[in-house]
Protein backbone atom coordinates (compact mmCIF):
# COMPACT_ATOMS: atom_id res chain seq x y z
CA UNK A 1 0.00 0.00 0.00
CA UNK A 2 1.25 3.07 -1.46
CA UNK A 3 -1.01 5.54 -0.21
CA UNK A 4 -2.40 6.09 3.72
CA UNK A 5 -6.06 5.07 4.92
CA UNK A 6 -7.23 8.50 5.40
CA UNK A 7 -9.68 8.54 8.80
CA UNK A 8 -11.35 12.23 8.52
CA UNK A 9 -12.69 12.87 11.96
CA UNK A 10 -11.04 12.46 15.20
CA UNK A 11 -13.64 11.13 17.85
CA UNK A 12 -14.57 7.55 19.26
CA UNK A 13 -15.23 6.38 15.62
CA UNK A 14 -12.24 7.94 14.05
CA UNK A 15 -9.88 6.52 16.75
CA UNK A 16 -11.65 3.43 17.73
CA UNK A 17 -11.26 2.52 13.74
CA UNK A 18 -7.24 3.28 14.18
CA UNK A 19 -7.03 1.49 17.23
CA UNK A 20 -8.77 -1.49 16.14
CA UNK A 21 -6.55 -1.61 12.51
CA UNK A 22 -3.38 -1.45 14.63
CA UNK A 23 -4.23 -4.65 16.44
CA UNK A 24 -4.43 -6.11 13.08
CA UNK A 25 -2.17 -4.41 11.05
CA UNK A 26 1.31 -2.93 12.63
CA UNK A 27 2.64 -1.29 9.39
CA UNK A 28 -0.29 -0.17 7.41
CA UNK A 29 -0.39 3.71 7.11
CA UNK A 30 -2.34 5.54 8.59
CA UNK A 31 -3.42 9.30 8.71
CA UNK A 32 -5.71 10.94 10.91
CA UNK A 33 -7.21 14.73 9.83
CA UNK A 34 -8.84 16.21 13.02
CA UNK A 35 -10.53 19.70 12.39
CA UNK A 36 -9.72 20.31 16.30
CA UNK A 37 -7.11 19.62 18.51
CA UNK A 38 -7.40 15.95 17.77
CA UNK A 39 -7.22 15.09 21.28
CA UNK A 40 -8.94 11.49 22.13
CA UNK A 41 -11.38 11.79 24.60
CA UNK A 42 -15.06 9.97 25.67
CA UNK A 43 -17.49 12.84 24.70
CA UNK A 44 -20.07 10.70 26.89
CA UNK A 45 -17.95 11.83 30.26
CA UNK A 46 -18.86 15.70 29.13
CA UNK A 47 -22.56 15.25 30.04
CA UNK A 48 -21.87 14.54 34.18
CA UNK A 49 -18.38 15.82 34.27
CA UNK A 50 -19.67 18.44 37.00
CA UNK A 51 -20.92 15.84 39.81
CA UNK A 52 -17.85 13.64 39.20
CA UNK A 53 -15.96 16.48 40.39
CA UNK A 54 -13.87 16.13 36.14
CA UNK A 55 -12.11 20.01 34.82
CA UNK A 56 -12.61 19.55 31.08
CA UNK A 57 -8.76 19.14 30.79
CA UNK A 58 -8.85 16.00 32.57
CA UNK A 59 -11.03 14.58 30.15
CA UNK A 60 -8.42 14.59 27.72
CA UNK A 61 -6.83 10.67 27.82
CA UNK A 62 -3.76 11.84 25.36
CA UNK A 63 -3.00 14.76 23.16
CA UNK A 64 -2.63 14.50 19.20
CA UNK A 65 1.31 13.78 19.57
CA UNK A 66 0.47 10.98 22.14
CA UNK A 67 -2.37 9.44 20.88
CA UNK A 68 -0.16 8.96 17.39
CA UNK A 69 3.03 7.92 19.03
CA UNK A 70 0.70 5.64 21.06
CA UNK A 71 -0.93 4.22 17.96
CA UNK A 72 1.73 4.71 15.22
CA UNK A 73 -0.05 7.02 12.88
CA UNK A 74 -0.18 9.97 11.56
CA UNK A 75 -2.73 12.83 13.05
CA UNK A 76 -3.31 16.43 11.34
CA UNK A 77 -4.79 18.74 13.93
CA UNK A 78 -6.61 21.72 13.11
CA UNK A 79 -7.25 20.25 9.18
CA UNK A 80 -10.14 20.88 7.90
CA UNK A 81 -11.20 19.03 4.53
CA UNK A 82 -12.99 20.95 2.08
CA UNK A 83 -14.15 17.95 -0.65
CA UNK A 84 -13.59 15.01 -1.44
CA UNK A 85 -11.87 14.04 -5.55
CA UNK A 86 -13.47 10.43 -6.04
CA UNK A 87 -12.08 10.57 -9.69
CA UNK A 88 -8.29 10.72 -8.06
CA UNK A 89 -8.94 9.42 -4.46
CA UNK A 90 -7.87 12.44 -3.02
CA UNK A 91 -9.32 14.68 -0.59
CA UNK A 92 -9.12 18.51 -0.49
CA UNK A 93 -8.02 20.39 2.54
CA UNK A 94 -9.42 23.86 2.92
CA UNK A 95 -5.68 24.88 2.27
CA UNK A 96 -5.95 23.46 -1.03
CA UNK A 97 -3.82 21.00 -0.20
CA UNK A 98 -4.29 17.78 -1.74
CA UNK A 99 -3.83 14.59 -0.03
CA UNK A 100 -3.97 10.81 -1.68
CA UNK A 101 -5.52 8.19 -0.09
CA UNK A 102 -6.12 3.92 -0.50
CA UNK A 103 -9.06 4.11 1.37
CA UNK A 104 -10.76 6.75 2.99
CA UNK A 105 -12.66 6.49 6.43
CA UNK A 106 -15.97 9.32 7.41
CA UNK A 107 -15.86 9.78 10.55
CA UNK A 108 -16.97 13.25 10.87
CA UNK A 109 -20.01 12.63 14.14
CA UNK A 110 -23.34 15.06 14.01
CA UNK A 111 -23.98 18.74 15.22
CA UNK A 112 -26.32 19.73 17.67
CA UNK A 113 -29.37 21.02 15.63
CA UNK A 114 -29.95 24.49 16.42
CA UNK A 115 -33.95 26.03 16.68
CA UNK A 116 -34.74 28.75 14.94
CA UNK A 117 -35.60 30.53 18.12
CA UNK A 118 -36.39 34.86 17.92
CA UNK A 119 -34.84 37.11 20.37
CA UNK A 120 -31.28 39.09 20.77
CA UNK A 121 -30.47 35.98 22.71
CA UNK A 122 -30.91 33.44 20.81
CA UNK A 123 -27.20 33.74 19.11
CA UNK A 124 -26.04 33.31 23.03
CA UNK A 125 -27.32 29.62 23.36
CA UNK A 126 -25.16 27.29 24.39
CA UNK A 127 -24.57 23.68 22.98
CA UNK A 128 -22.35 20.99 23.83
CA UNK A 129 -20.76 19.04 20.96
CA UNK A 130 -17.50 18.19 21.66
CA UNK A 131 -14.69 19.59 24.19
CA UNK A 132 -14.47 22.44 23.19
CA UNK A 133 -17.64 23.71 23.25
CA UNK A 134 -17.62 22.08 27.20
CA UNK A 135 -14.53 23.90 28.02
CA UNK A 136 -16.95 27.36 26.59
CA UNK A 137 -19.74 26.05 28.66
CA UNK A 138 -18.18 25.23 31.91
CA UNK A 139 -16.25 28.45 31.84
CA UNK A 140 -19.66 30.47 31.33
CA UNK A 141 -21.32 28.48 34.35
CA UNK A 142 -18.41 30.59 36.68
CA UNK A 143 -20.59 32.87 39.12
CA UNK A 144 -23.89 31.41 37.56
CA UNK A 145 -26.98 29.87 39.18
CA UNK A 146 -29.46 29.58 37.03
CA UNK A 147 -29.43 27.25 34.21
CA UNK A 148 -31.87 26.79 31.08
CA UNK A 149 -32.33 23.60 28.55
CA UNK A 150 -34.44 23.04 25.67
CA UNK A 151 -34.95 19.43 24.93
CA UNK A 152 -35.85 16.66 27.71
CA UNK A 153 -33.69 13.92 25.47
CA UNK A 154 -31.01 11.90 26.87
CA UNK A 155 -28.65 14.42 27.06
CA UNK A 156 -30.94 16.85 28.18
CA UNK A 157 -31.55 14.79 30.62
CA UNK A 158 -27.59 13.77 31.96
CA UNK A 159 -26.73 17.76 31.82
CA UNK A 160 -29.91 18.56 34.06
CA UNK A 161 -29.09 15.75 36.60
CA UNK A 162 -25.42 16.86 36.55
CA UNK A 163 -26.06 20.15 36.58
CA UNK A 164 -28.96 19.95 39.41
CA UNK A 165 -26.72 17.80 41.83
CA UNK A 166 -23.81 20.85 41.07
CA UNK A 167 -26.37 22.89 42.55
CA UNK A 168 -27.78 24.69 39.91
CA UNK A 169 -31.09 25.63 39.13
CA UNK A 170 -32.05 24.19 35.91
CA UNK A 171 -35.23 24.38 33.85
CA UNK A 172 -35.93 21.92 31.15
CA UNK A 173 -38.11 22.76 28.83
CA UNK A 174 -39.62 20.06 25.86
CA UNK A 175 -42.58 20.02 23.34
CA UNK A 176 -43.35 16.24 24.73
CA UNK A 177 -45.40 15.32 27.55
CA UNK A 178 -42.57 13.65 29.51
CA UNK A 179 -38.38 13.09 29.32
CA UNK A 180 -37.17 10.68 27.19
CA UNK A 181 -40.11 10.89 25.06
CA UNK A 182 -38.62 8.76 21.97
CA UNK A 183 -37.45 6.15 24.42
CA UNK A 184 -39.59 5.43 27.47
CA UNK A 185 -43.33 4.78 27.94
CA UNK A 186 -45.66 7.25 29.57
CA UNK A 187 -45.17 5.36 33.17
CA UNK A 188 -41.56 4.96 32.67
CA UNK A 189 -40.86 8.62 31.55
CA UNK A 190 -43.20 10.14 35.01
CA UNK A 191 -41.17 8.19 36.95
CA UNK A 192 -37.70 9.38 35.57
CA UNK A 193 -39.37 13.32 36.07
CA UNK A 194 -40.32 12.63 39.74
CA UNK A 195 -36.84 11.52 40.56
CA UNK A 196 -35.28 14.53 38.78
CA UNK A 197 -37.41 16.60 40.50
CA UNK A 198 -36.49 15.25 43.49
CA UNK A 199 -32.83 16.60 43.07
CA UNK A 200 -33.89 20.01 41.55
CA UNK A 201 -34.81 20.12 38.27
CA UNK A 202 -38.14 21.80 37.05
CA UNK A 203 -39.53 20.71 34.03
CA UNK A 204 -41.89 22.70 31.58
CA UNK A 205 -43.57 19.76 29.45
CA UNK A 206 -45.97 19.89 26.29
CA UNK A 207 -44.20 23.80 25.85
CA UNK A 208 -42.29 24.92 22.62
CA UNK A 209 -39.67 28.03 23.19
CA UNK A 210 -40.49 30.62 21.00
CA UNK A 211 -37.99 33.22 21.91
CA UNK A 212 -34.71 33.76 24.18
CA UNK A 213 -34.19 37.59 25.05
CA UNK A 214 -31.28 38.90 26.96
CA UNK A 215 -32.11 41.08 29.71
CA UNK A 216 -29.52 42.96 31.00
CA UNK A 217 -26.78 39.86 32.40
CA UNK A 218 -29.53 36.97 31.87
CA UNK A 219 -31.93 35.83 29.53
CA UNK A 220 -35.64 35.22 29.38
CA UNK A 221 -37.26 32.23 27.83
CA UNK A 222 -40.95 32.55 26.39
CA UNK A 223 -43.52 29.90 25.66
CA UNK A 224 -45.98 29.45 22.73
CA UNK A 225 -48.71 29.54 25.69
CA UNK A 226 -47.22 32.76 27.48
CA UNK A 227 -45.08 31.99 30.11
CA UNK A 228 -41.48 32.40 30.46
CA UNK A 229 -39.15 31.46 32.89
CA UNK A 230 -35.48 33.55 33.31
CA UNK A 231 -31.88 31.75 33.40
CA UNK A 232 -28.60 32.93 33.71
CA UNK A 233 -27.90 30.87 30.92
CA UNK A 234 -29.07 28.20 27.84
CA UNK A 235 -28.47 25.10 26.90
CA UNK A 236 -30.11 23.21 23.94
CA UNK A 237 -29.96 20.12 23.42
CA UNK A 238 -32.69 18.72 20.96
CA UNK A 239 -30.80 16.54 18.78
CA UNK A 240 -28.29 15.53 16.57
CA UNK A 241 -28.19 15.90 12.84
CA UNK A 242 -25.27 13.74 11.19
CA UNK A 243 -22.65 15.39 9.46
CA UNK A 244 -23.31 14.61 5.38
CA UNK A 245 -22.76 17.61 3.57
CA UNK A 246 -19.04 16.82 2.81
CA UNK A 247 -20.42 13.80 1.53
CA UNK A 248 -23.62 14.71 -0.34
CA UNK A 249 -21.19 17.11 -2.15
CA UNK A 250 -18.55 14.78 -3.26
CA UNK A 251 -21.28 12.54 -4.94
CA UNK A 252 -22.09 10.29 -2.35
CA UNK A 253 -25.62 9.10 -1.11
CA UNK A 254 -26.83 10.10 1.97
CA UNK A 255 -29.92 9.97 3.25
CA UNK A 256 -30.58 10.83 7.43
CA UNK A 257 -26.70 9.78 7.03
CA UNK A 258 -24.39 8.76 4.73
CA UNK A 259 -25.32 5.48 3.42
CA UNK A 260 -23.43 2.23 3.71
CA UNK A 261 -23.92 -0.70 3.70
CA UNK A 262 -22.99 -3.87 6.33
CA UNK A 263 -19.09 -3.68 5.02
CA UNK A 264 -19.36 -0.09 6.25
CA UNK A 265 -18.79 0.90 2.22
CA UNK A 266 -20.34 3.83 0.71
CA UNK A 267 -21.37 3.29 -2.80
CA UNK A 268 -18.10 4.20 -3.62
CA UNK A 269 -15.62 1.13 -3.28
CA UNK A 270 -12.53 3.31 -1.53
CA UNK A 271 -14.54 5.25 1.07
CA UNK A 272 -16.45 3.98 4.26
CA UNK A 273 -18.16 5.48 7.31
CA UNK A 274 -19.55 5.00 10.16
CA UNK A 275 -20.80 6.49 13.56
CA UNK A 276 -22.85 9.05 14.21
CA UNK A 277 -22.50 10.36 11.05
CA UNK A 278 -23.31 7.06 9.20
CA UNK A 279 -26.42 5.48 8.25
CA UNK A 280 -25.77 1.64 8.25
CA UNK A 281 -28.10 -0.64 6.34
CA UNK A 282 -30.78 1.77 6.72
CA UNK A 283 -29.99 2.65 10.71
CA UNK A 284 -28.63 5.66 12.57
CA UNK A 285 -27.16 4.65 15.58
CA UNK A 286 -26.19 7.66 17.87
CA UNK A 287 -24.59 5.85 20.60
CA UNK A 288 -20.92 4.67 21.66
CA UNK A 289 -21.20 0.75 21.42
CA UNK A 290 -22.37 0.54 17.53
CA UNK A 291 -19.46 2.89 16.79
CA UNK A 292 -17.55 -0.35 18.62
CA UNK A 293 -19.14 -2.75 16.49
CA UNK A 294 -18.63 -1.36 13.65
CA UNK A 295 -14.92 -0.06 13.94
CA UNK A 296 -14.11 -3.77 14.79
CA UNK A 297 -15.87 -4.85 11.36
CA UNK A 298 -14.55 -2.06 9.46
CA UNK A 299 -10.96 -2.57 10.68
CA UNK A 300 -10.73 -6.05 9.30
CA UNK A 301 -12.32 -5.04 6.27
CA UNK A 302 -9.26 -2.53 5.49
CA UNK A 303 -6.80 -5.17 6.63
CA UNK A 304 -8.08 -7.18 3.95
CA UNK A 305 -10.70 -9.43 5.48
CA UNK A 306 -14.63 -8.26 4.67
CA UNK A 307 -16.24 -8.23 7.62
CA UNK A 308 -20.00 -7.20 7.82
CA UNK A 309 -20.81 -5.57 11.13
CA UNK A 310 -23.12 -7.10 13.42
CA UNK A 311 -24.77 -5.14 16.29
CA UNK A 312 -26.24 -7.76 19.15
CA UNK A 313 -28.60 -6.05 21.23
CA UNK A 314 -26.79 -2.83 22.68
CA UNK A 315 -28.77 -1.69 26.15
CA UNK A 316 -28.03 2.23 26.75
CA UNK A 317 -27.47 3.56 29.60
CA UNK A 318 -28.74 7.08 30.63
CA UNK A 319 -26.26 9.00 33.17
CA UNK A 320 -29.08 10.20 35.01
CA UNK A 321 -27.82 8.98 38.86
CA UNK A 322 -31.30 10.19 40.28
CA UNK A 323 -33.25 7.78 38.20
CA UNK A 324 -30.63 4.41 36.92
CA UNK A 325 -31.91 4.43 34.10
CA UNK A 326 -30.98 1.66 30.93
CA UNK A 327 -33.11 1.69 27.74
CA UNK A 328 -33.03 -0.81 24.49
CA UNK A 329 -35.43 0.91 22.13
CA UNK A 330 -37.06 -1.37 20.22
CA UNK A 331 -38.26 -0.50 16.57
CA UNK A 332 -41.29 0.42 16.63
CA UNK A 333 -41.84 0.05 13.01
CA UNK A 334 -42.67 -3.37 14.40
CA UNK A 335 -46.19 -3.50 16.21
CA UNK A 336 -45.85 -4.24 19.20
CA UNK A 337 -47.10 -2.70 23.02
CA UNK A 338 -45.30 -1.73 26.02
CA UNK A 339 -46.04 -4.35 29.17
CA UNK A 340 -44.96 -1.68 32.28
CA UNK A 341 -44.93 -2.97 36.19
CA UNK A 342 -44.75 0.25 38.14
CA UNK A 343 -43.94 1.07 42.07
CA UNK A 344 -42.73 3.48 44.27
CA UNK A 345 -38.31 1.54 43.61
CA UNK A 346 -38.77 1.43 39.85
CA UNK A 347 -40.56 0.52 36.51
CA UNK A 348 -39.79 -2.39 34.42
CA UNK A 349 -41.20 -1.71 30.43
CA UNK A 350 -40.80 -4.66 28.07
CA UNK A 351 -41.62 -4.21 23.95
CA UNK A 352 -42.89 -7.10 23.00
CA UNK A 353 -44.57 -7.61 19.50
CA UNK A 354 -47.77 -9.82 18.57
CA UNK A 355 -45.91 -13.14 18.90
CA UNK A 356 -44.75 -12.36 22.50
CA UNK A 357 -40.89 -11.43 21.00
CA UNK A 358 -39.39 -9.03 23.22
CA UNK A 359 -37.84 -6.04 20.68
CA UNK A 360 -36.98 -4.04 23.54
CA UNK A 361 -37.38 -2.56 27.38
CA UNK A 362 -36.74 0.22 29.55
CA UNK A 363 -35.63 -0.22 33.14
CA UNK A 364 -35.51 2.24 35.79
CA UNK A 365 -34.44 2.56 39.55
CA UNK A 366 -34.39 -0.82 41.14
CA UNK A 367 -35.72 -2.66 37.76
CA UNK A 368 -32.28 -2.07 36.10
CA UNK A 369 -30.89 -5.11 37.89
CA UNK A 370 -33.40 -6.94 34.91
CA UNK A 371 -30.46 -5.86 32.24
CA UNK A 372 -28.41 -9.00 32.39
CA UNK A 373 -31.62 -11.08 32.42
CA UNK A 374 -33.24 -9.27 29.77
CA UNK A 375 -30.64 -8.03 27.43
CA UNK A 376 -30.06 -12.34 26.06
CA UNK A 377 -33.99 -12.30 25.40
CA UNK A 378 -33.83 -9.16 22.81
CA UNK A 379 -32.88 -10.59 18.80
CA UNK A 380 -29.86 -8.90 17.37
CA UNK A 381 -30.30 -5.33 15.71
CA UNK A 382 -27.88 -6.84 12.78
CA UNK A 383 -27.59 -10.38 12.90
Amino acid sequence: MSEPVVIVGSGLAGYAVARELRKLDAEMPVLMLSADHGGFYSKPMLSNALSTGKMPESIVNGDAVQMGAQLKIAIRPHCRVAAIDQSNNTVILADEERIRYDSLVLALGADQIRLPLSGDGADEIFTVNDLDDYKNFRSALEGKRRVGIIGAGLIGCEFANDLAVAGYHVNVIDIGAQPLGRLLPPAAGEFLQRKLEAVGVVFHLNTATQSVDKIQDRFRLAFADGKAVESDLVLSSVGLRPRTQLAASAGIQVNRGIVVDRLLQTQSPRIYALGDCAEVAGKVLPFVMPITHAARALAATLAGNPTPVQYPAMPVMVKTPACPTVVSPPDFSIKGEWQVEANDEGVKAVYRDEAGRLLGFALLGAATKEKNNLTPQLSPILA
